[in-house]
């Protein structure tokens, strides 16, 4: 019997268990170390939990907004006060044990395929032990939640074990009134007035989906404008949204502290104004979870922001150990993670492997409306990183979203002026995640706007608007316009 090659992989997250799959799939024999439960904080805490929570939200939003406009009839015998009452309501305890049941089912889905597949879990934390070998093998060491240790041998290793929410040191989360991204489902009630601080991704999803659910909402954001890393028209639309559903978003306003009063939050901001509320969510960024594991004994280079450094395979500066997702820092999406995952396997074991591509990653913020990016952005071309045209239109004259009340919303296509090749996109939309496919393909595959402008689309449809644009640059581009 020939030789089988031994893989650890520390971490159970996409990257970690994509890895496994892969690994396992091309013969080698596979142990992934994992101490939370398949899945990582993709499933468990973050991605699957709070589009869980979204997803009723989402129903809220449409509700609350559209019944009337749609000539739905709700019969409602609440008393006539000086406030019409909500059409619905929500039972957060309820949503929440939704929101755990999914993503421990989901987990198990996971720990099923990945033991199918025929890898090895085993519960505890890893961490490397020392320099390689002479034969070129690495030694792990697993530390049980008991405290036992076992030794595992292996020809690779791959680093997949994420990030954990950042805390300010004057706002420490107490899991009841002040809480993190991760605290947040143990709530059995809505909260009356929520202090979101932190206005990136994950403060304004949360924003958002509890403003829907029925909380007041204050959003802190330190910087001018909501979602400072994405599309600058699109955080724009996001923005007036937010404010016009009663959101008290907050600019240029940084939180220093964060303390509990009895009952109630207040949060301290730099220039000495204090706000208060019933509970207050941090979402100040993430730290990836790079102690403890042996690096520097290892020779495994780190950042001064403590991700581990990886080239376009997911290598590391130690011979034989890989990394991926979040504790890199390349970009904090599970599509990418998995993607490293999976190019780190493919490398080591031999197969055919694509050094990873930033420039076709498609990604999605999910706000209501949902923002969905891919390729190069505004900024690029602002910036003279890309010459590229760009056109955008407005959803408000597409005859489908006139149909199901949609007001806010666009699409925007960056092309290539002398070939029309697609190199970028952004869809402003409900199911944005959804629409941006098409121009993730047309990134991916140097399609020409013409080509995307010549593919049949159904009438009415939301995706007709992306031919429209695309229809619009290229006539554009023949009458000669640069």
């Amino acid at each position: 019997m020939g030789y089988v090659t031994r893989i650890v992989i520390i971490g159970g997250g996409p990257g970690g268990y994509e890895a496994a799959l892969v690994a396992a799939q091309l013969g080698a024999e596979v142990t992934v170390v994992d101490c939370d439960g398949l899945g990582g904080a993709s499933v468990l805490t973050d991605c699957v939990p709070s589009k869980t929570l979204i997803a009723t939200a989402e129903v809220m939003t449409t509700f609350d907004s559209s019944y009337e406009e749609l000539g739905i009839i709700v019969a409602d015998d609440t008393p006539p006060l000086e406030q019409a009452a909500r059409v619905v309501g929500v039972d957060l305890g309820k949503v929440n044990r939704r929101v755990k049941r999914l993503a421990l089912a989901q987990s198990h889905d996971i720990t099923a395929s990945v033991t199918r597949a025929g890898a090895r879990v085993l519960r505890g934390r890893g961490r490397l032990e020392g320099m390689q070998s002479l034969d070129g093998s690495r030694k792990v060491v697993v530390t049980a939640a008991d405290g036992t240790e076992e030794t595992l041998t292996a020809d690779a290793v791959l680093l997949a074990t994420g990030g954990h929410p950042r805390e300010l040191p004057d706002a420490q989360p107490d899991g009841e009134r002040i809480l993190n991204w991760t605290q947040v489902y143990d709530l059995t009630e809505l909260p009356d007035e929520l202090i979101v601080v932190g206005s990136g991704v994950t403060g304004a999803e949360f924003a958002g989906a509890y403003q829907a659910l029925g909380s007041k909402v204050t959003l802190v954001s330190s910087r001018d404008r909501v979602l400072p890393g994405e599309d600058p028209d699109a955080a724009a639309v996001l923005e007036d949204v937010f404010r016009r559903r009663g959101m008290n978003v907050m600019a240029r306003s940084r939180a220093q502290s964060a303390k509990r009063v009895g009952d109630r939050v207040e949060v301290t901001l730099a220039d000495g104004r204090v706000i208060t509320g019933s509970h207050c969510l941090m979402a100040v960024g993430a730290i990836p979870n790079s102690e403890g594991l042996g690096l520097e004994e290892a020779g495994v280079k780190v950042r001064e922001s403590g991700h581990i450094w990886t080239d376009k395979v997911s290598r590391t500066t130690a011979p034989g150990v890989y990394a991926a997702g979040d504790v890199t820092g390349v970009f904090a999406l599970a599509s990418v993670a998995a993607m490293q995952g999976r190019i780190a396997m493919y490398h080591f074991l031999g197969d055919a492997v694509a050094p990873l591509n930033l420039k076709t990653v498609s990604s999605n913020v999910f706000t209501d409306p949902e923002i969905a990016t891919v390729g190069y952005t505004q900024a690029d071309v602002d910036g003279g990183k890309i010459d590229a045209r760009v056109v955008k239109l407005p959803l408000l004259r597409n005859p489908r979203a006139k149909m199901q009340g949609i007001r806010d919303g666009f699409v925007k296509i960056f092309c290539r002026p002398g070939t029309g090749i697609v190199v970028g996109g952004v869809v402003v939309a409900p199911r944005a995640s959804e629409l941006i496919h098409p121009i993730s393909i047309a990134v991916d595959n140097n399609l020409t706007v013409e080509q995307i402008a010549n593919a049949f689309t159904v009438y009415p449809s939301l995706s007709g608007s992306i031919a429209e644009v695309a229809r619009q640059l290229h006539t554009r581009k023949t009458a000669g316009e640069v």
